[in-house]
């Protein structure tokens, strides 16, 4: 395993759709590895390939409950709404409110290529939200209700 460079905003691969997986070989799960030591070592909760300069539909996301791998995500089903919080860790030192489903269903496949469902609610829906826009181009900022600011963020911590 191997820790990867991550993009940051303005770079342009940031603002591409990624490609497909056609076959999940030893360099998908190679990638994949990598992802997860990346995104663990930047205290990140969510990392989708293009973040890290590869154009596959390839995701890794640990809200706290281990880690989730996820090959060509597509989410089937959205229900509800939330807004909350986020970042990015393309975007640093940058928050945001964005507007997100409740609970998604997302149909994937794993790394031995078995297809699955996922559902996710609440923080789980916004991660894998947020690393599916990844692959299809979007930044959380694309879409923030409105930016919070250093000033706005010490003040809720405090």
């Amino acid at each position: 395993m191997a820790l990867r460079y991550i993009r940051k905003i303005g770079d342009p691969i940031l603002y591409k759709k990624a490609k497909y997986v056609d076959k999940i070989d030893d360099h998908v799960i190679m990638i994949l590895d990598d992802m997860a030591e990346t995104m663990y070592n930047a205290d990140g909760v969510g990392l989708a390939a293009n973040q890290i300069g590869i154009l596959r539909r390839l995701v890794v996301v640990d809200v706290g409950d281990g880690l989730i791998e996820l090959i060509n995500p597509e989410i089937i089903l959205e229900e509800g709404e939330q807004i909350g919080k986020e970042g990015c860790l393309s975007v640093p030192n940058v928050t945001g409110e964005v507007k997100r489903p409740k609970k998604v269903r997302v149909r994937y496949q794993d790394r031995t290529g078995e297809y699955k469902e996922l559902e996710g609610e609440d923080f789980l829906a916004r991660a894998l939200s947020h690393e599916i826009d990844h692959l299809n181009g979007i930044l959380f900022v694309n879409k923030a209700i409105r930016i919070i600011n250093d000033e706005e963020e010490k003040m809720e911590a405090e």
